[in-house]
């Protein structure tokens, strides 16, 4: 059974490929007039391996920081297209994670009012998360993803020999970010990650496998509710909390071993209330703590959190909207008392659970 796979979206469907050559692959995208977007880490660890298209082809080298992806810098990257000629019926190629990806999107849906663009994602986040959705986002001045919109590309290639240059730490927040989409479908997805974790580090063909299902579980979401009005808000599971924690750690967290942490906060406030019992609490624990071995959490400012809590764009009004769960494959979104027990909760986690 072939891997690849169509998403259907009302922008406009894509394509999503497995491929085993990223250079064939991309002789195969790009047509005269086209432009690159590279990631200059990726420059600096696959340039000779990329180096026959590069050489042919018109290529802008981006920075995969916060500072990059940022509205006041995205016009110095427009400037630069057109200046070298690019037109509406030509089409950007991203080769990158997921920033590049940010940038990418925003400027092919804004340009001439909307370009054709290809994605190559290069880091595990991109290929079994971000890849397929369609969201962009840009930040604002201090405003962190505040701009932003819904643009997929138009074609999809996955090729995992640009992970083998990938930090460990960075494998690690992959799969974090992977699992909880694993916990959010049902129990037998859960028992394939838990089994799979530890072989997927080492072995290509386990981690593609597991690519492909985190795919798989997020198109069916996806294709449901494209626009993030309702059901696929529930993959905000672990996120509120995750994204606190980013905060508060100055990104020092990676973003998937943040969300891992986030789901076992959002497990244990589920345990509180009594909505999951202590052994499905460790149970999903157990897992969780594959993806924060290596980096700890260190000392956290509950105070700080409960504040970055209170900020996250999801919330409605006053109300903290974080995802909880009644047990593997049944999450749900409701609102939190951070000024009240949930606040005590919080305290209770980080003193004793740290």
């Amino acid at each position: 059974m072939s891997k690849n796979f169509t998403v259907k979206s009302s922008v406009h469907d894509y394509t999503v490929t497995f491929c085993d050559d990223a250079v064939a692959a991309l002789r195969e995208s790009l047509a005269p007039g086209d432009t690159i977007f590279i990631d200059q880490v990726i420059l600096t660890h696959h340039g000779e391996r990329l180096a026959p298209v590069l050489e042919t082809c018109p290529h802008l080298v981006l920075q995969a920081s916060e500072e990059a992806k940022s509205f006041q810098r995205i016009g110095g990257v427009i400037e630069q297209l057109i200046q070298g000629g690019f037109r509406k019926n030509n089409k950007i190629v991203a080769i990158g994670g997921g920033i590049v990806q940010d940038i990418t999107a925003f400027i092919a849906s804004n340009l001439y009012r909307g370009v054709e663009w290809h994605f190559f994602p290069t880091t595990l986040l991109a290929q079994a998360d971000s890849c397929i959705g369609g969201k962009s986002s840009l930040n604002f001045g201090a405003y962190k993803n505040l701009l932003g919109n819904f643009y997929p590309p138009t074609a999809i290639c996955i090729d995992l020999s640009f992970l083998q240059t990938l930090p460990r730490k960075e494998i690690v927040s992959g799969l974090g970010e992977m699992t909880h989409f694993f916990f959010l479908n049902s129990e037998a997805d859960f028992a394939l990650m838990r089994d799979s974790y530890t072989a997927a580090l080492t072995d290509p063909a386990v981690l593609e496998k597991l690519i492909h299902r985190s795919l798989s579980i997020k198109k069916a979401t996806i294709e449901i509710d494209e626009f993030d009005r309702k059901e696929r808000q529930i993959f905000n599971y672990g996120h509120s909390f995750g994204h606190a924690i980013e905060s508060v750690t100055n990104y020092r967290i990676p973003h998937g071993i943040a969300v891992s942490h986030g789901m076992d906060i959002a497990n244990y406030i589920s345990m509180k209330l009594g909505l999951i019992d202590q052994g499905l609490y460790q149970k999903m624990r157990d897992v969780l703590q594959l993806n924060w071995n290596e980096v700890p959490l260190g000392d956290i400012d509950v105070d700080a959190i409960i504040n970055a809590l209170r900020k996250d764009k999801k919330n409605i009004g006053a109300q903290v909207r974080v995802i909880l769960t009644k047990g593997l494959g049944n999450m749900f979104i409701t609102s939190l008392d951070v000024d009240g027990e949930g606040g005590q909760w919080l305290r209770e986690y980080f003193r004793t659970m740290v």
